[in-house]
């Protein structure tokens, strides 16, 4: 059985720009923009890109920022790290939502 995500596909990002280019474009060229070296370097950004990659689970993303990372000299050791901060944030925002449920419960409560 074929697999619903295909990492071939990942080649054919490009096609987005087929029915319309001027916008595919703008977006090209922005997050060309993005992930250049500045206050951070694109090794950080690759590594910040692969933990949101995690936290928003997209594949194709997390095969993209995977291999950019280590292209960009990031070790097994700071991908997995930079995987255990996106858990970490994900965890946290799910336990700081109990307190919309407390408050909530507190309305309803009998």
């Amino acid at each position: 059985m074929a697999n619903y995500y295909d990492s071939d596909d990942l080649k054919k990002f490009g096609g987005i720009a087929d029915f319309s280019p001027e916008l595919a474009e703008r977006f090209f060229a922005w997050y060309g923009e993005v992930f250049k070296d500045g206050a951070l370097s694109a090794r950080e950004k690759s590594l910040i890109g692969l933990a949101v990659a995690h936290a928003i689970q997209c594949p194709y993303c997390i095969d993209s920022f995977t291999t950019g990372s280590l292209e960009k000299g990031a070790d097994r050791e700071q991908l997995t790290e930079a995987i255990h901060v996106a858990a970490a944030v994900r965890g946290g925002a799910s336990l700081v939502h109990g307190v919309q449920m407390r408050n909530h419960a507190d309305k309803v409560s009998m």
